[in-house]
């Protein structure tokens, strides 16, 4: 029901995707932020992981639009801001309740959206990138058959992770709360920009 109601709301241009070059490589264990360490305690439900959930999503039509639309909808609606300008602080992850937030927050919008929609949790996990600009950024990284593909606030389409530009660091593990590397690249930085 809810899966069909934001499907059928997605933009005309919808186009499901090719199989793309596959899932990124995890290369062993890698510790989380601070902020989102803060995010857990606040948000318990939030970082749990379901292992009765699939760890990887069956990319469908249906699905694409639910991705698509999700997306944009959350792109449009909260106006990207630091979390320096926003709170004061270097570096903080939550839902941006007031329509302001950084990019771990509006990825963090998106999933819970997602997860409402019907889709599941196991399989979007964050991920931590460094961007065209050398700078930290966050990402939603959706796990499918058809490869890992990327919910970005800084575009609209949805990219197979290769095609993003961006350095791929560390994201959510699929089998517990730790965080796994997906490379021998620096960390970002532990500010996000917008």
């Amino acid at each position: 029901m809810a899966l069909a109601a934001l499907a059928g709301s997605a933009s005309a241009e919808s186009v499901l995707p090719a199989r793309t070059t596959g899932p990124i490589q995890v290369v062993g264990p890698a510790g989380p932020t601070l902020a989102w360490i803060k995010f857990c305690e606040s948000h318990p439900d939030e970082c749990r992981v379901d292992l009765s959930q699939p760890a990887r999503i069956s990319l469908n039509s249906q699905v694409w639009a639910i991705l698509t639309r999700v997306n944009e909808r959350v792109n449009a609606s909260i106006l990207a801001v630091t979390d320096q300008d926003h709170w004061g602080v270097l570096d903080r992850w939550d839902f941006p309740n007031d329509g302001l937030g950084d990019c771990e927050d509006i990825q963090l919008l998106k999933r819970k959206l997602l997860v409402e929609a019907g889709l599941s949790h196991r399989a979007m996990r964050m991920a931590a990138v460094i961007d065209e600009q050398g700078q930290g950024h966050a990402v939603l990284m959706v796990l499918t058959d058809r490869g890992d593909i990327i919910l970005d606030n800084k575009r609209n389409p949805i990219l197979p992770w290769r095609q993003t530009g961006y350095v791929f660091v560390k994201r959510e593990g699929t089998n517990s709360r730790a965080w796994v590397a997906l490379g021998d690249q620096p960390p970002p930085f532990s500010t996000a920009n917008r």
